[in-house]
């Protein structure tokens, strides 16, 4: 049987991510003086919250999921869509978040947005205030300050490749940032947005300050370890086309890994999905029980962080009417086991017109994992490799990951590919839509490759909207439009910054 997270279990986490309050300010979910915090336990389990793990109905990593180019829409559910915020994303339209005369709607202050400042607020707190507190060793207060600082820094880095460009350093000393916000004070409205190169630098610093005390074998999988944390730093250096501090700290962490209580692995998708392996029966309905679905399941996750990826609820951004884009779909070879995470139906269990897929999704509890997970870490470290030149090691990685997802004999990268370059690189990207189709993670490769040489020339990416009975609909991405422009909701209380064009 499926173990799925009991759905009201999910909707009392999501009314606890919800209680937020409308003030015209970043931080506006705790009013001053409320949450109080005295002795080191209690800024310990403030370190707990689920709303630094797991964004539940708010569903953090939906508009990267509805923007990505390796998605197309369907029609009919994209025409009896309930989210026309999903709707204006899949479409880049440049407004997004416009204010509604629903007295329900958030549309202008979205929900995740609202969490993620609250979040901002608890970890400035957590880190001004814990090594002043009551209890505990000096080396615990060090290690939940270290663990907030990464969990600000990894917040922060959801907010800059959301309202800000992609890093070009070229560029990033003079383009707009997001405001970098450090004490818990929700009466501040002196915020002003910065440069992009000085927000990468205060995420960089929160990193590096925080790796000395990170514990290297936390007792949950939702804390951040020095592993975690260090493969989280080599993700940012590669953001930034730093590829050999990258691939130190790539490294780094596959050293670390193995101080972990609990090793992360990689799962064997040729034993999982065999007769009686971990991923079967597979439903017919909801599909495989792979970690996708299952939330308890924390094999392949260095540090556990998800993002609700189900269909719409009243509170985020649904993705009913999501297929995978036939591009996308045709990257995949017959015998790759990853094509067990798609489905030929609809929601409405119909067959889906053309030959597309789609995602399975449970609702209530499907979930993409946004936090580092194995998949990741291993393509990661194979792009930093062959951007370093070593194609050797770029390969071993590569295609460590791929003989986890296919027979063996097919696995191997082509000699045309493992020799040269940018072949690889582009491989390698290849394989990073294969493992992650259709869960956000290609709308963060399309804003760094925008400005990453090897990519020059690319086409502007392409959104197409299949209509019922045939034909289609295209949308095509604006280099502008890989920014999103900041809710005036915000701007409105900050009237020193400036929106995105």
């Amino acid at each position: 049987m499926l173990k799925y997270i009991h759905k009201a279990t999910v909707a009392f986490i999501a009314l606890s991510m919800a209680m937020v309050s409308c003030k015209k300010s970043f931080l506006e979910v705790v009013p001053k003086g409320q949450l109080v915090a005295k002795n080191y336990e209690d800024y310990n389990l403030l370190m707990n919250s689920s709303t630094f793990y797991l964004y539940g109905t708010i569903g953090i990593w939906q508009p990267a999921m509805l923007m990505g180019d390796d998605v197309s829409a369907e029609e009919n559910y994209f025409n009896q869509s309930s989210s026309p915020e999903a709707n204006l994303l899949f479409q880049w339209n440049p407004d997004i978040f416009v204010p509604s005369t629903a007295s329900y709607s958030n549309s202008d202050r979205p929900l995740f947005l609202q969490t993620i400042f609250g979040n901002i607020y608890t970890l400035n707190k957590i880190i001004n205030e814990v090594n002043g507190s009551d209890g505990g060793t000096l080396q615990q207060k060090k290690e939940v300050a270290a663990e907030a600082k990464v969990t600000r820094a990894f917040t922060n880095f959801q907010l800059i490749n959301y309202f800000a460009k992609p890093y070009n350093a070229s560029t990033a000393g003079s383009d707009p940032g997001f405001p970098m916000i450090t004490t818990a004070d929700i009466t501040a409205t002196d915020f002003k947005r910065g440069t992009l190169q000085q927000m990468y630098d205060f995420i960089i610093s929160d990193i590096t300050a925080a790796l000395p005390d990170l514990n290297t074998a936390p007792k949950i999988r939702t804390r951040w370890s020095r592993a975690a944390a260090e493969g989280f730093l080599g993700k940012v250096y590669l953001f930034m086309g730093k590829n050999t501090d990258a691939l130190s700290m790539l490294n780094a962490a596959f050293t670390d890994l193995g101080k972990m209580g609990a090793i992360p692995k990689l799962y064997d998708y040729n034993q999982a999905f065999a007769a009686n392996g971990a991923f079967q029966p597979i439903d017919p309905i909801y599909g495989p029980n792979t970690p996708y679905n299952n939330l308890t399941d924390l094999t392949e996750s260095v540090v556990f962080v998800a993002s609700y990826s189900g269909n719409y609820d009243g509170n985020n951004f649904g993705n009913d009417f999501l297929t995978i884009d036939p591009k996308t779909l045709s990257l995949f070879s017959a015998s790759d086991l990853r094509l067990n995470l798609f489905t030929n139906l609809q929601q409405d269990q119909t067959t889906i017109e053309g030959g597309r897929v789609r995602r399975y999704t449970v609702p209530y509890s499907s979930y993409a994992r946004i936090g580092l997970e194995m998949p990741d870490l291993y393509l990661l470290r194979a792009e930093a490799k062959a951007r370093t030149n070593d194609l050797t090691g770029a390969v071993t990685d590569v295609e460590t990951l791929r003989k986890n997802r296919m027979p063996a004999a097919d696995a191997t990268v082509p000699s045309s590919v493992s020799g040269n370059q940018n072949a690889l690189v582009k491989f390698i990207i290849n394989e990073r839509q294969r493992e992650f189709a259709g869960l956000g993670y290609r709308w963060w490769d399309m804003r760094r490759l925008s400005v990453d040489p090897v990519f020059t020339g690319t086409a502007a990416a392409t959104h197409t909207l299949f209509l019922t009975g045939g034909g289609s609909t295209q949308f095509t991405l604006k280099p502008e439009r890989l920014t999103l422009r900041i809710p005036n909701f915000y701007l409105k209380g900050h009237p020193d910054m400036v929106n995105n064009p």
